[in-house]
């Protein structure tokens, strides 16, 4: 058994549509969560281009992009499982709100967000389908955004044995609140650790806060980073403990 599992939670800033910067601050955020020893780090919804609705059709991913290939090398080179966010190609008129998983041996898997905010629908379809995936001996249920705030999607994680919930997403400052809450309350009512993942840059007209935080079983808040600025919160977690903590990462962002 995996005694200890050691999650990057990553604050990286986004350009509207820019592919090259957003993957090159990606690929930082990835080596230095690596060297901190994660074996797992985390993205917000739609990190790779920003939240940007309006050209999310234009900028979907298909599974033979180049860019799918850039983050699966990264993940086999730093032996790190890479989840990141994009829009994800369909055979309809309309892309989904989707989630790229790498893996150090070489597979590339895809979730797409099931559960829509009101307008989303406008410009994306949902998924269908729930994604797990496993850590050693962890089970882990990716949520995107407004999943968690259907309480089903997380049910459901339970009934397939989830043993961490991690959260992507896209939260304002104004809406954090109301936000912890209901993924305290995932944490409390199903005994499982909750994790958040947010955007720390402005993105689709939205305001963000970062505040990467983790829950622990109890849903008692244990860690966060408590700003917005680029770095990584590190969750450690044992079969005892779990514990976090913020680490700054300067980046370029004159680029």
């Amino acid at each position: 058994m995996q005694p200890i599992l050691t999650i990057a939670l990553s604050q990286c800033p986004v350009t509207r549509g820019g592919f090259q910067s957003n993957l090159d601050h990606h690929l930082t955020h990835i080596e230095h969560s690596a060297f901190l020893g994660a074996q797992l780090i985390v993205f917000p919804e739609l990190s790779l281009t920003g939240y940007e609705l309006d050209i999310a059709n234009e900028n979907a991913l298909k599974p033979s992009d180049r860019i799918f290939k850039d983050l699966s090398k990264a993940s086999k080179n730093n032996d790190i499982i890479v989840i990141a966010g994009c829009p994800l190609a369909t055979q309809s008129s309309k892309p989904q709100i989707g989630a790229v998983i790498c893996f150090p041996c070489g597979n590339i898997e895809f979730y797409s967000k099931q559960y829509l905010h009101d307008g989303e629908e406008q410009y994306c379809l949902p998924g269908e389908k729930d994604y797990q995936f496993t850590i050693g001996e962890h089970k882990i249920a990716l949520a995107v955004c407004a999943d968690f705030s259907e309480p089903e999607h997380s049910k459901r994680a339970i009934k397939k044995a989830a043993d961490v919930y991690i959260a992507s997403a896209l939260i304002s400052p104004s809406g954090y609140q109301h936000d912890a809450e209901i993924l305290s309350n995932i944490a409390f009512r199903h005994q499982i650790p909750t994790l958040l993942c947010n955007h720390i840059s402005t993105t689709g007209g939205w305001e963000t806060c970062g505040n990467n935080s983790i829950w622990d079983l109890n849903g008692k808040l244990i860690a966060s980073s408590d700003n917005n600025q680029p770095g990584v919160l590190l969750c450690t977690m044992s079969e005892v403990s779990i514990s976090g903590q913020f680490y700054p990462l300067t980046l370029d962002t004159t680029a």
